[in-house]
């Protein structure tokens, strides 16, 4: 039979078994962190796995971009633009979503008429120069925060010499 008692049993059990749970968090981080309880905390017993120590080996990094960009193949950059396609034209005055990049190498950040840009651009970069241009084509977003622009960015640093070479010879 279902009465009141039963019903006040229930919920008791609840919250005695919620008051338990929380006094064993309230113990657990007590033992494990220490701190002043207001977001800086430090943990007090820490696992050492090896990962912190600096290696002795230097990184190798990849070839000098001025490198790439030498031996850069524009038939190659051709092939790359085709994911910039999608927003941008290569015909001067021609913009779409975005700014058209007929000659686009070594024009100033927001010289395409006609097109109404974020302004975030203006803030890093005033004139488009290889250099510019490959370190905003690696992350968008990363190297002029706030800009519209929403491309993911190329990765490979010898896609981006061969778009920029491809680009070069875009400008008439």
């Amino acid at each position: 039979m279902f009465d009141t008692m039963t019903l006040t049993k229930i919920v008791g059990s609840f919250c005695g078994a919620l008051l338990i749970f929380l006094l064993g968090s309230w113990v657990a981080e007590g033992i494990y962190y220490s701190g002043d309880g207001h977001g800086e905390e430090m943990q007090a017993y820490v696992i050492d796995t090896g990962e912190d120590e600096a290696s002795d080996e230097p990184v190798e990094e990849g070839p000098d971009f001025e490198v790439l960009l030498a031996s850069a193949d524009p038939s190659a950059g051709e092939r790359v633009f085709g994911k910039c396609k999608a927003c941008h034209k290569l015909e001067a005055g021609a913009n779409a979503v975005g700014p058209y990049l007929h000659g686009v190498v070594g024009r100033p950040v927001d010289a395409a008429e006609g097109f109404n840009y974020s302004g975030a651009l203006e803030k890093v970069v005033d004139v488009w120069t290889p250099d510019h241009l490959n370190h905003f084509l690696e992350n968008p977003r990363g190297y002029a925060p706030g800009t519209a622009m929403s491309f993911n960015g190329l990765p490979d640093a010898e896609d981006r010499a061969n778009l920029i070479a491809y680009l070069e010879t875009q400008d008439g």
